[in-house]
């Protein structure tokens, strides 16, 4: 029998260094241009348990060929072994509950509370934080609330905000146009619902939404701690949608009428593309792996049948795993040929080196211990990242100044 936990994300001791206090001036003009005990011993991050393998490679999500081991073509450059991290500043700081973020042209940030329903604006170079409005019909509790944010791919010319949030009755997905000439907290239109009916619950919530490179809007779900809605197609917990950014299904779907586009998820929480158009996801285990996920479309990632690489017929093994003390995986990003990943119990960043759909190394953690929990990763482009701590969720220390935005400087 699994054991369920509620809160998995998890409430973990940690030894904080001294943040960064150096305000990164020219961060602008750069942009401009979970449910667990303890994992199990006997493996090491990112590596397979004993007497499993990983899952082969077939074609990615956008036409894209994936790879897997020696098999295809190489990439045209391999990331080193052992990567670094320096964090180059302090972009933002005394954040309540923040959770999605999405960079504006120009270089300042949009953030959401998750507790607050609220979004924010984070001027680069000052660090100046201003509320811009709040979404209406957010009803925070639990890991619900105001989550993921992302910005419509026309937003110069239609200013439009999508975020993913929980309500009384669901999950969905609402536009909101962005005016900036009307009052500061007022500059939020009304909320144009583009999808509805995610099922919502305590925990598992999902959360996280980008657009791809198709130009189409993806959405991590959770499946509300019911186990069963993530092998179930006809729900929409447990998956990673596709949709047009009208919220319709999307031409190459698994299915044409729906917009389930993978299943067999627990809680997915990080999504990002690599330099080949491939998409990754990260998800949170039960009692003993994290996850990393290669996803393609139509594929049984094996949730709640099988957890880490379990080597089952029939569902996709994921390409790294970690000890769920090690991780509880929140946000991902791409960069320098590796993913990055957040870890929020596990108070650390992860590198996962890549050539094509293989590791070449074990996964690196990073900044352990330093900023508490960790919620979200954002690229920046080229060896910059923004890093978002997430002390203030309930299930962390907060101290002063938490919490806060980081940039980084990665290799």
């Amino acid at each position: 029998m699994r054991f369920v936990h509620v809160g998995r994300e998890g409430r973990g001791a940690r030894r904080r260094g001294v943040a960064a206090a150096v305000v990164l001036a020219g961060w602008g003009a750069l942009l401009a241009a979970g449910c667990s005990p303890a994992g199990v011993d006997g493996a090491r991050p990112g590596g397979s348990p004993p007497g499993t393998a990983a899952g082969a490679g077939s074609p990615g999500p956008s036409g894209t060929s994936g790879t897997s081991g020696t098999s295809g073509s190489p990439p045209a450059s391999v990331p080193p072994a052992r990567g670094a991290v320096t964090v180059a500043g302090e972009v933002a700081k005394g954040l309540e509950s923040p959770w999605g973020v999405a960079p504006l042209p120009g270089g300042d940030l949009l953030v959401a509370s998750r507790d607050k329903g609220s979004i924010s604006r984070v001027a680069a170079g000052s660090g100046t934080v201003t509320r811009i409005g709040s979404v209406p019909g957010v009803s925070p509790g639990g890991e619900g609330g105001l989550l993921g944010l992302a910005l419509s791919p026309d937003f110069a010319s239609d200013r439009m905000v999508y975020a993913y949030f929980t309500t009384e009755g669901d999950n969905r997905i609402a536009r909101m146009r962005y005016d900036e000439r009307r009052p500061a907290g007022q500059q939020l239109g009304a909320p144009d619902t583009v999808f509805r009916g995610i099922p919502k619950g305590l925990i598992h919530n999902g959360g996280r939404i980008a657009f791809g490179p198709d130009k189409m809007l993806y959405a991590g779900t959770g499946e509300t701690g019911d186990t069963g809605l993530a092998q179930d197609k006809e729900s929409l917990g447990g998956k990673i949608l596709r949709m047009t950014p009208d919220g319709d299904p999307v031409h190459g779907n698994p299915e044409a009428d729906s917009v389930v586009y993978s299943y067999g998820h627990r809680n997915v929480q990080g999504l990002a593309w690599d330099g080949d158009k491939r998409l990754w996801a990260a998800e949170f285990g039960q009692n003993t792996w994290d996850e990393l996920n290669l996803i393609e479309p139509g594929v049984n990632y094996g949730w709640p049948e099988a957890e880490g690489k379990a080597g089952r017929p029939g569902m996709r093994d994921p390409v790294a795993v970690w000890k769920t003390d090690e991780a509880s995986p929140s946000g991902i990003a791409w960069a320098q040929g590796s993913v990055w990943m957040a870890g929020l119990k596990g108070n650390r960043l992860w590198r996962i080196p890549l050539s094509g759909t293989a590791p070449v190394a074990e996964p690196e953690a990073f900044l352990e211990g330093k900023y508490g929990r960790l919620r979200s990763v954002v690229a920046l482009g080229g060896d910059r990242l923004l890093l978002v701590t997430s002390e203030t969720d309930g299930r962390g220390s907060p101290e002063a100044g938490d919490d806060r935005i980081l940039t980084l400087t990665v290799r």
